[in-house]
This record gives structure tokens, C-alpha cells and sequence, in this order.
């Protein structure tokens, strides 16, 4: 598991998360942390991200912080992000000090994306199990879904990312479909050469090299 108990990552090139189903604060505070220790993350499938409570009571929350403005320029901020991943990107940096050049550095390590675009798409992919939301929230209780939140909010590519992920699904099914097949027939063969390779095995399992 790339998580230990401290909800800490062993360092890799990248981590790729896949954040549907998490709890918004949960994911971004574990994340933020990965971020400053140096890092490299991108989120997948922002849209899919769970927050605690009702849609009314978070779209009110919404609407309040969309009301807080620049009087003199609001141009100047605070910027109201339509998109889940904009959203999600804001919420981190909140953890972080972003101001700072440390914490500038710890952004840039950051990538969030709605769906799961190329490259990503063919990348091993995790998730954080301290932030899942069927772990960490009382069945029951009622929760919003970030890409309805987003939507009310004005967000206008739903239905793209959606249409986009269910083409994305149809390609994955098909090379997960293909590659078990593939497996299977090796094990066949190995299986019927098991008497001819039998030496060579013995061998490869003494460097703890599976034959399998």
C-alpha cells in the first residue's frame, strides 16, 4: 500500500489518486501534507469528490462565499472557481502557505483533473483510505457530490466529462478484458512446460523470481 498509518506516501515519480468518493477536507489535508514533503500528486475524477451535508446547505455556503468580493475591483478576488477541480485546487492551497516560496513550490507539484485524462488514464491509480467517504461518514448521513455542487454553481462541462468518462470506461473494460485473457493463457503454457522448465524454475525461485 502506498499509505502507511501515519497517512504518509512512500515517494514515487507520481502519485495518481483517484478522487471519487473521498470527503473533500479528509483528502485535501492528506494531500497538502504530501505536497510540502516534496510529493508530486495528481487528483483524477474531481467531479466524483463528496462533501458532508445537504446540496441546499452547501449551495448557501456557496452563495455566501460567492457574495464576498473586491468592492473597489472585484477583479482583483477573491476568483469564485466553477470547476471541480479549480475547487478542489483552492481547497488544498488553503492548507498550504502558498505565499511562500516553499509553499509556491508544493502547488506546483499539484495536478487536478475532472474525468481522467491521458496520461492518467493508463497509470496505476490510488486512493486515500483515512478520507473515503464510506469509511468516515455515518451511513445515512446525507452528502453532496462536487460536480452537482459545481453545476448549480455554473459549471457548464458535466455532461462532457461525463460522456467522455463513459467512452473512457468502454476502453478500459476492453484492455482489462484482453489482458486477463492474455494472463490466462500463460498460465496455461506454464503449466504445460511445468516439467520441461522445471530445472530453470528452480533456479529463478532461488533469486525469488516468480515463474508465474
Amino acid at each position: 500500500s502506498l499509505f502507511v498509518e501515519q497517512f504518509s506516501m512512500t515517494f514515487k515519480r507520481v502519485v495518481v489518486i483517484d478522487a471519487r468518493a473521498h470527503l473533500l477536507g479528509r483528502l485535501a489535508s492528506v494531500v497538502a501534507k504530501e505536497l510540502l514533503s516534496g510529493q508530486r500528486v495528481v487528483l483524477v475524477r474531481c467531479e466524483g469528490i463528496n462533501i458532508s451535508g445537504e446540496l441546499f446547505r452547501n449551495k448557501l455556503k456557496w452563495e455566501a462565499f460567492r457574495r464576498k468580493r473586491t468592492n473597489t475591483n472585484p477583479k482583483k478576488g477573491p476568483i469564485h472557481f466553477r470547476s471541480p477541480a479549480d475547487y478542489t485546487r483552492r481547497t488544498i492551497r488553503g492548507m498550504i502557505p502558498h505565499k511562500t516560496h516553499r509553499g509556491a513550490l508544493a502547488m506546483d507539484r499539484l495536478t487536478c483533473c475532472v474525468g481522467i485524462p491521458k496520461p492518467y488514464d493508463k497509470i496505476k491509480r490510488v486512493v486515500v483510505p483515512s478520507a473515503l467517504r464510506v469509511t468516515h461518514l455515518r451511513p445515512g448521513r446525507k452528502f453532496t457530490v462536487l460536480g452537482e455542487l459545481c453545476q448549480n454553481a455554473g459549471w457548464k462541462y458535466g455532461d462532457v466529462v461525463e460522456r467522455l468518462e463513459a467512452k473512457r470506461a468502454v476502453r478500459a473494460s476492453a484492455y482489462h478484458n484482453r489482458k486477463t485473457a492474455e494472463e490466462r493463457l500463460r498460465k496455461k503454457a506454464v503449466a504445460k512446460a511445468e516439467k520441461k522448465i522445471a530445472e530453470q524454475a528452480k533456479v529463478l525461485e532461488s533469486y525469488h523470481y516468480p515463474v508465474l
